[in-house]
């Protein structure tokens, strides 16, 4: 035995090792990773609107949060004390994840048992765990074939059920003869581009929506009554017309259409892929119009599906793991509502969609096709090809069946110039149906957006003002020293647009990524948080004196100055957020329609800008500006729809002297697109280039116009 000075050195010399040892342990595994990245999702978010990157970030440390909790609890061999720390270090990287998601609550979705898990999601999982040195079981490694991922697909009880009732569902091979091979005058040109083109350049001031027949009867069940252009095309689809862009504008009823038309077509069972805030409203719908065929609605796995229904609903979020049962169920019709989602054939809600729809058009002759969107048309005329895929007009590189045949009897080429006119009137032929409200829906008052601005004369004001002006000599900086740098290619008299163009995308790409700098996203975020209470004494001042107002903001602080506002004023309001259920989200609802002394509805851009009808309402407060005309068009049209009895007004609340005044412009702008590739308008269309870069290339120009 060691004499007693001895052993009390030996122990002084033990504790620092143990500590040390703590410390290591410490920063050994997962925890130490998840911290890492939270806090990079935590500075993201603060600078600014969450990037795709971030989301995926986000989600991803909400997944190993959740399970290494379930470990630790689970884990026997540790100590009781060792388990309560490590518990409280994931409650600390938990907490960082509610205090980011109460930024931007579109990330709440995020963290539903049910959300989708993206390729790229179980890939960031897999080096995550990595980098803790942890083993990754082979279920973990994300497969690179979309058709491949049967570990996350499951198939319902009552589903298997039916396939069990009807084991002999035989593909329907009737138009295997449109397949056989023939010879083709156009088979050696490129025609997609010219395809779209036409719609760009051929519009000739002609709409563009196919000839419909009249109806012969406007009358629907429980007494309900079709409006004329809702019933020509339910008798388009009882002719037999089975494929349909129904691009109308928001709010003239595409659901009851949709609904009516598989009806006529008998089109059963069909497949109605939705919007997640949307599917219950689907639901509600189904039963109003067609009452005799019962509906059920896909929730997470789908354990309370009804297998035997003739309207199956499944939101984009969770179809990859119902696509194998669905592909396989002899679906007659498949619609697609806010087919805009899909526009992005590289993600996986398109690819999903794509194919079912392939399967669906494999095993039936002639499905109903239906793709439902009134805004097909976001940023550029290459929206078009997703959807017209999902129709099977086209495929990855051609037209198809019945587009070629067209295409081939006018005997023209691209080379023609009548080839593009004729190409567009084929295209229009096989189902796009545009009509504007003007057009069709005389009952439907005009709407009109009215800009409102305000000074922000107080230090939040001043503050902007500055960031503003210190983002533009950043600008201008980075432009002065490209130019020094230039050691070839012409010289350019006055400004260099193309060189202003670059150092604007350099700058954008600085703002998405993890730059510490004000950036156009923080600005603006900052401009939502300083009008957030001139905004909600206006919609206050509206609702004392004409009656319901629905108030719009893309940000939960925002949205939360508001109702504190409305709340002083004595003035009661319901709310419609992200992160509500189903049950909360009607009831609000309700009661803003309902309740005459609910006076104003304070209403998530996100959450509540499609898929509800606040007609109750004719006044719209836009507190804050979308990045996009479509987004902005869905909100109002939330009260300009069928039903409405008065005119409209949208009230833009713009921060004067910032540049949320240049945005507003540029959203306007936007606008162009849809009215010449649709509505045979003669305005040119719009830049494809996102807002935000178009914003700071106008920033970028007016400083150096005002330093010459």
């Amino acid at each position: 035995m060691l004499p007693p000075g001895q052993r009390q050195s030996g122990a002084r010399r033990a504790a620092p090792r143990r500590q040390r040892r703590a410390r290591d342990l410490d920063n050994d595994g997962i925890i130490p990773v998840l911290a890492r990245t939270v806090r990079q999702v935590e500075a993201a978010a603060k600078r600014g609107p969450v990037m795709p990157s971030v989301r995926t970030k986000f989600q991803v440390v909400a997944l190993l949060v959740r399970e290494e909790r379930a470990r630790t609890k689970a884990n026997e061999t540790s100590s009781e004390v060792h388990r309560a720390e490590q518990l409280k270090r994931l409650d600390g990287v938990a907490t960082i994840l509610a205090t980011t998601a109460a930024r931007d609550t579109s990330l709440l979705a995020l963290l539903a048992e049910d959300a989708v898990v993206s390729d790229a999601a179980r890939s960031l999982k897999r080096d995550m765990m990595r980098a803790a040195g942890i083993e990754t079981a082979p279920d973990e490694v994300a497969p690179t074939d979309p058709s491949a991922t049967t570990e996350r697909r499951v198939v319902p009880q009552s589903v298997v059920s039916r396939q069990l009732a009807n084991p002999f569902l035989a593909p329907d091979f009737a138009s295997a003869e449109q397949s056989l091979a023939r010879p083709r005058r156009l088979a050696g040109w490129e025609l997609l581009g010219p395809l779209l083109r036409s719609f760009e350049d051929a519009g000739n001031g002609v709409s563009a929506c196919k000839a419909l027949p009249e109806p012969s009867s406007l009358r629907a069940p429980h007494g309900l009554q079709l409006m004329p252009h809702q019933a020509r095309v339910v008798a388009a689809a009882a002719r037999g017309h089975r494929t349909f862009l129904l691009a109308d504008e928001p709010g003239l009823g595409k659901t009851a259409q949709a609904l009516l038309a598989a009806q006529a077509a008998n089109a059963y069972p069909l497949l109605a892929v939705v919007p997640n805030v949307v599917k219950t409203n689907w639901a509600r719908e189904a039963d109003l119009w067609t009452p005799n065929r019962p509906a059920t609605v896909i929730h997470g796995d789908g354990d309370t599906v009804d297998g035997f229904a003739d309207i199956v609903i499944v939101n984009y979020e969770v179809l990859d793991r119902h696509v194998g049962w669905l592909g396989d169920l002899g679906f007659r019709g498949m619609v697609v509502d806010e087919a805009h989602f899909i526009k992005n054939k590289a993600s996986q809600r398109s690819q999903n969609v794509l194919q079912l729809s392939q399967r669906i058009r494999s095993r039936i002759a002639r499905p109903l096709l239906m793709a439902l969107t009134g805004t097909p048309l976001i940023n550029d005329i290459e929206d078009f090809k997703a959807i017209w895929q999902f129709l099977g007009w086209i495929d990855e590189k051609k037209p198809l069946g019945q587009l070629m045949d067209a295409l081939e009897e006018t005997g023209l080429t691209p080379a023609d110039p009548g080839f593009y006119p004729a190409a567009r009137d084929s295209v229009v032929d096989l189902g796009i149906v545009r009509r504007r409200k003007v057009d069709v829906a005389a009952d439907i008052p005009a709407r009109r957006i009215a800009d409102l601005p305000v000074e922000l004369d107080d230090a939040a004001g001043r503050s902007i003002r500055e960031a503003e002006e210190e983002l533009a000599r950043r600008l201008v900086t980075r432009y002065e020293g490209a130019l020094a740098r230039r050691t070839s290619g012409p010289t350019v008299e006055g400004i260099d647009h193309d060189l202003v163009r670059t150092v604007a995308t350099w700058e954008w790409k600085d703002a998405s990524g993890t730059k510490t700098n004000e950036n156009v996203f923080s600005m603006m975020r900052r401009i939502g948080q300083a009008k957030a209470a001139l905004s909600a004494d206006y919609a206050a001042q509206l609702a004392r004196n004409v009656g319901k107002v629905v108030f719009f903001a893309k940000h939960i602080d925002v949205m939360d100055v508001a109702e504190e506002t409305f709340a002083k004023r004595g003035i009661r309001f319901s709310s419609i957020r992200g992160d509500q259920t189903p049950t909360s989200r009607r009831k609000n609802i309700d009661a803003f329609v309902n309740d005459p002394d609910v006076a104003v509805v304070v209403c998530s851009l996100t959450a509540a800008g499609v898929g509800i009808n606040l007609q109750v309402a004719s006044n719209v407060v836009l507190a804050e500006l979308s990045w996009t005309d479509a987004e902005q068009t869905q909100a109002i049209d939330r009260i300009h729809r069928i039903g409405q009895a008065e005119p409209v007004t949208a009230w833009r609340i713009i921060a004067a002297q910032t540049i949320d005044a240049r945005i507003a412009a540029l959203i306007d702008s936007k606008a162009g697109l849809a009215a010449r590739a649709l509505d045979g308008s003669g305005e040119e269309v719009a830049s494809s280039t996102d807002l935000q870069l178009e914003a700071l290339v106008g920033l970028l120009t007016d400083a150096l116009s005002t330093s010459d």
